[in-house]
């Protein structure tokens, strides 16, 4: 399909379907193979399901639906300023969920006894969440209220989406570092909960490469938007 043709691209469709079918995967593997989500519960695991369950559906999920609302909305609606505000509201609720997910893991540290922040995932997860939050103020700020001037509008945009492709390959990166931390505790001695070869580390690693594949999807939807769509925010 042609650049700028008002359409939605094969790799935005693609990306939908990823994005759908991660979610399937973390919510059988938290449910079913984990025991369940809850915020408030005296085994402990469940409340640490809520993490990956939130930290997937908020800056993967949404914040990757939020990078394409200037795609998929095209057909929609043809303004410019509906797109801006689904961009803003699906990011901002994206960092809402994120910010609960952070909470759960750290309610979990709190009451299993467990340090906090000791681990690489952790270093870039808080990393990831905290530019995710500056970049959707900045945004904010600048293109909604009080507003910028439109020539610095014009020049903050391409540092603006630049920096949200690069937080939003942040996000991958630390999920699937989550994946295999957690895989990695599970199918560690003495306990060795999780088989190597079992059912559920197959779901942990598939999961993890569907959420790649998710953000590899996401890049290429994005770079076959026509730059001028960007401009004018």
């Amino acid at each position: 399909m042609a650049k700028g043709d008002g359409g939605v691209g094969a790799w935005t469709v693609v990306a939908h379907v990823l994005a759908v079918a991660a979610t399937a995967l973390v919510l059988i593997w938290c449910i079913h193979f984990r025991g369940g989500l809850a915020l408030r519960s005296h085994n402990k695991q469940l409340i640490f399901n809520i993490h990956p369950v939130l930290m997937l559906i908020g800056p993967i999920v949404l914040g990757a639906e939020a990078i394409l609302s200037y795609r998929s909305l095209i057909k929609i609606s043809s303004s410019r300023e509906v797109r801006k505000k689904a961009h803003l509201a699906l990011h901002g609720v994206a960092l809402a969920v994120g910010a609960v997910g952070i909470y759960a893991v750290f309610k979990y540290h709190a009451e299993a006894d467990i340090p906090d922040l000791y681990s690489l995932h952790s270093w870039i997860g808080i990393a990831t969440i905290s530019l995710y939050a500056l970049n959707w103020l900045a945004a904010f700020l600048t293109f909604f209220f009080p507003k910028a001037s439109p020539d610095t509008r014009r020049s903050v945009v391409p540092w603006h989406a630049l920096l949200g492709l690069l937080i939003f390959g942040l996000a991958i990166a630390t999920a699937l570092l989550g994946f295999l931390e957690k895989l990695t505790f599970l199918q560690a001695p003495p306990m060795h909960l999780v088989s190597r070869y079992g059912a559920e580390a197959l779901l942990v690693n598939f999961t993890a490469l569907i959420v790649l594949f998710l953000g590899g999807a996401v890049l290429l939807a994005t770079a076959n938007i026509d730059s001028t769509r960007y401009t004018a925010m």
